[in-house]
């Protein structure tokens, strides 16, 4: 399957990755839970700051539904720590620089900037459920209020689990 084309329903592709703060991030290892994978283009830029403070601020929110929160871009775990630092980030990062998880999730696209061509991530977000299935994307996001929304859709995909 395509990463492009996953769907809400479909099961969530396999990844493995190291995280910022220590230990790996996989299916597996997430299983049984609900969580949240965001891919983002780069540390440190406007978008991306401004998209990983507002996961920061709701992180609390998310934690009490039981739902992780990750960030997933190409950059080293060097840079996510000091992203982190920087911007006093509380979600957890994860670093995949092979580009594997974000070919899989369909994110590494053809990008155009003043004419010129490169690929890179395109901002997306995934909602997991806790069988590992998709329950929710959001491709192109737009920051303003998609922490938010992602918190919402969140509150009723842990409701519609616990009835």
């Amino acid at each position: 399957m395509r990463g492009e084309s996953l769907q809400p329903g479909d099961p969530v592709p396999p990844f493995d990755l190291p995280l910022d703060t220590g230990g790996r991030i996989s299916p597996r290892a997430l299983r049984g839970r609900p969580y949240v994978l965001y891919f983002y283009p780069k540390d440190d830029t406007s978008g991306c700051t401004k998209e990983a403070v507002a996961f920061s601020a709701l992180l609390d929110a998310f934690q009490a539904l039981g739902v992780e929160v990750i960030g997933v871009s190409r950059d080293s775990l060097a840079s996510h720590a000091r992203f982190r630092s920087k911007h006093g980030l509380s979600v957890k990062l994860a670093s995949d620089e092979d580009g594997k998880a974000c070919e899989a999730f369909g994110v590494w696209t053809e990008k155009s900037l003043y004419g010129r061509r490169y690929m890179g991530i395109d901002r997306s977000t995934f909602l997991v459920d806790a069988d590992g299935r998709i329950a929710r994307v959001w491709r192109k996001v737009r920051v303003p209020g998609h922490a938010e929304e992602v918190l919402e859709a969140a509150r009723a995909l842990v409701a519609g689990q616990a009835s």
